[in-house]
């Protein structure tokens, strides 16, 4: 990446509202042939990483970033025993289609409405005693009914099912044939296996899943820096995560260059370790002469960070991402850009300042997959909480089992917002549509530098320096 105008852009502390990309001359024939796989290791198809927030990442978000391309982290927080049970599940879903939410005939209303939430799908398929479909029941289904009838009693019986295996194409035609927006998929023994939604049928081309090698959908997950940090990563890299991320709100200090060390003894060079966060050159340069392969990036720019007002700690997004980066290139090794992510437009940006995965929290809370339950305000307009991992509640949940009077000592830090409300929105409502809507725009974004690749778009970005007004002038007024 270079500056339109070094001489004057290169000394300024830059945001990504301050910054644009200029458009340079495209030698390829269409946006679809830009490659966004990440360059720093092997899995997915672009660069998108949901943060390891408690009120992002859970099991769902994992699982769907996963099967569009990208990355899930799961949080800190999680005891080992439930990233147990959600990294088995992960690696043991369908690549393809996603989780079905099934009940028998014989569950009530209630059964159906505390789980119909939790998939973006809006579909509960009812299965017989060898889940075979029956009928289906969506949020139409549900009205005018009492909270106990059973389920044989409110479904639509009529089924339009799709063999496992159906081509996208072949799969969105006969939906749109039959005026239906999702499928239960089946196998040959016509049991169910999954759900596809017509726009997922259309998503999955552009977006292909992130497998391992043996072909199972891939989710990281993040480690504090306390003294069992070593002991809990090594069991993560046991249950076969794809990397481990090492994550503290200031991670130049001295303690996180220790637990890089213990970590990287503890699972060899098996994992790709990423370590985070921090703001300088010297900071990067730090964790990754300690163990690390990629730093992550950013101190105080996400939605839910008080971070820079409580202590005026930080730096400009856009320069900390470019400052960090050119440090691990000249080493060989990347960085995340982590925070302040709004736009699509954002993570071109950061992807131009020299990142090679962009990591996105409050944009995805806001959405049927991310952890907790659907709540509605006194307009019945839905949202979900959403909270800062250094806020006193995430503080609190963290030392639930110190003693009383450090905890109460502990509580007073506190960097973060305790809950804010994320209304989903419609047309927005699930992490594909979110995902699809950055990633197009950020296939755009190359074509508009001449790139068409990651690596390309690092060497070719030019990008310019705007004031307010320019950034303003941008945006849709209609």
């Amino acid at each position: 990446m270079r500056f339109l105008h070094p001489e004057h852009d290169e000394a300024l502390e830059l945001s990504l509202e301050d910054v644009f990309l200029v458009p340079s001359y495209f030698d390829g024939g269409s946006r679809l042939e830009v490659d966004l796989r990440p360059v720093d290791f092997a899995g997915g198809s672009h660069p998108v990483v949901s943060a390891n927030m408690n009120a992002v990442t859970g099991k769902r978000m994992a699982e769907t970033m996963a099967r569009l391309g990208g990355l899930g982290v799961l949080p800190q927080d999680m005891s080992l025993e439930t990233a147990a049970r959600i990294i088995q599940h992960i690696r043991s879903v369908d690549p393809r289609h996603d989780t079905p939410l099934s009940v028998s005939p014989r569950a009530t209303l209630r059964d159906v409405q505390g789980i119909i939430r939790k998939r973006a799908h809006d579909m509960v398929v009812v299965v017989d005693d060898e889940r075979r479909p029956v009928g289906i029941v969506t949020h139409a289904d549900l009205r005018d009914q009492d909270q106990y009838s059973p389920a044989a009693s409110f479904m639509s019986s009529r089924l339009v099912t799709l063999p496992a295996g159906t081509p996208n194409r072949e799969a969105f035609l006969r939906m749109e044939e039959q005026r239906v927006k999702a499928a239960p998929v089946v196998d040959g023994a016509g049991r169910l296996v999954g759900v596809l939604t017509r726009d997922d049928a259309v998503r999955l081309e552009l977006l292909a899943p992130a497998l391992d090698p043996a072909g199972r959908l891939m989710v990281a997950a993040a480690v504090g820096i306390s003294a069992d940090a070593a002991t809990s990563a090594a069991r993560l890299a046991e249950l076969g995560v794809a990397a481990i991320v090492l994550d503290t709100a200031h991670g130049h200090q001295r303690r996180m260059v220790e637990a890089i060390r213990e970590v990287r003894r503890a699972i060899g060079d098996r994992l790709p370790l990423v370590a985070g966060n921090v703001c300088t050159p010297e900071g990067t340069r730090d964790l990754l002469d300690a163990g690390a392969d990629v730093v992550k990036v950013n101190v105080g720019p996400g939605a839910m960070c008080t971070t820079r007002m409580q202590t005026g700690a930080g730096r400009p997004t856009f320069t900390s991402v470019l400052a960090c980066a050119r440090e691990a290139h000249r080493r060989g090794r990347h960085v995340w850009a982590d925070g302040g992510v709004r736009d699509p437009r954002d993570v071109a940006l950061y992807l131009a300042a020299g990142a090679s995965r962009v990591m996105i929290g409050t944009a995805l809370a806001g959405t049927y997959e991310s952890p907790g339950d659907v709540k509605e305000d006194r307009e019945g307009r839905p949202y979900k909480e959403n909270y800062g991992m250094a806020s006193a509640r995430a503080v609190s949940d963290r030392t639930a089992g110190i003693d009383p009077f450090e905890r109460a000592k502990k509580g007073f830090f506190r960097e973060g917002i305790s809950t804010s409300r994320i209304y989903i929105r419609e047309g927005r409502e699930s992490v594909g549509a979110i995902l699809v809507d950055v990633i197009t725009g950020v296939q755009s974004a190359f074509t508009y530098a001449g790139a068409a690749s990651v690596p390309e778009f690092h060497r070719k970005a030019v990008v310019g320096v705007q004031t307010a007004g320019g950034y303003v002038e941008g945006k849709p007024r209609g």
